[in-house]
């Protein structure tokens, strides 16, 4: 998870992971809070989109990583066959 995915889950620490551990009554428990539930589906929106927008241009830049890939290989190949010719 990233701060994309795990924005509403408060950030713990060792420190606070110890404290818990001596916390009987649950009284460290908290969240990331939103004003309202709309604020939060709107923000968890937002998030969510822009992961989406990230994973296409990742599998764009892989997509023309290939094709480059491929055409070098496709020129060194004809160049090779143009030379036994």
């Amino acid at each position: 998870m990233g701060p994309m995915t795990d924005f509403l889950i408060a950030r713990a620490s060792f420190l606070g992971g110890a404290a818990r551990a001596l916390d009987l009554g649950n009284t460290l428990t908290e969240f990331n809070q939103s004003l309202t539930p709309q604020q939060a589906n709107a923000t968890a929106m937002r998030m969510d989109w822009e992961m989406v927008g990230k994973a296409l241009r990742e599998a764009m830049a892989d997509f023309e990583a290939q094709v480059a890939a491929s055409d070098e290989a496709e020129s060194v190949a004809e160049a090779d066959e143009a030379a036994a010719g």
